[in-house]
């Protein structure tokens, strides 16, 4: 396991430096299956891929069905299945950026494979991770899958308008999140609905204006 993690590390830092040579920032997007990635990444083309050069590598066991969901946006996608692997890693991402004219992208999407335990381990060369919870999951996936909510930069809690209708604990959710990560963002919202989604717009604008300064 320590081989495979070391090789990935070292595709994972070629692929970091080539994006940040082109100035284009990658958001490793992980989450359990269902949590609302790819409606979350339909409502930011939705909002943003005007003003924003977007594009988005889709990962899944199989199907495309997720990126079929984005093409609407007219956007750069690529498409990759892991058939049966339950994540994506460096190796994988840097074959898909071949795909990509990056000068022509500021920001890169990669919808990792539906899982809270495998895609955390795996560096992909991304500016940062970005993990999405949802309300329909429970409050203790802070406390029972760690090593993500602890390296993401920011946390989307997803699905809010269906807490009244879940055993769902803010609570408990925040107060584990404090004890794992102090002072992490978390977005509360409703990809759904759209009730929060300009706190995550502006976060991402934001994150997007230091980055393209740095």
């Amino acid at each position: 396991m320590k081989n495979i993690l070391d090789r990935n590390q070292n595709k994972a830092e070629e692929v970091r430096s080539l994006l940040n040579s082109r100035k284009v920032m990658m958001v490793n997007v992980i989450s359990s299956p269902g949590a609302g990635k790819t409606t979350l990444l339909e409502r930011t083309c939705e909002a943003m891929a005007g003003e924003v050069r977007i594009g988005v590598i889709e990962g899944d066991v199989t199907t495309d069905r997720d990126a079929q969901r984005l093409k609407k946006f007219n956007i750069p996608i690529v498409a990759i299945n892991t058939e049966g692997g339950c994540h994506l890693d460096s190796h994988s991402i840097s074959k898909a950026i071949e795909h990509f004219d990056l000068e022509a992208i500021d920001l890169l999407f990669v919808e990792n494979v539906g899982n809270l335990i495998c895609p955390s381990q795996f560096d992909l060369g991304e500016t940062f991770k970005l993990a999405v919870v949802s309300t329909t999951e429970g409050d203790d996936k802070p406390a029972k899958y760690p090593m993500l909510f602890s390296e993401a930069r920011a946390v989307i809690l997803n699905k809010t308008d269906l807490i009244p209708y879940t055993n769902f604990s803010i609570g408990s959710f925040m107060a584990d999140m404090a004890a794992i990560n102090p002072g992490i963002r978390i977005i509360r919202l409703s990809a759904t609905t759209g009730d929060g989604l300009e706190e995550w717009f502006g976060w991402l604008r934001m994150k997007l204006a230091g980055f393209s300064a740095s």
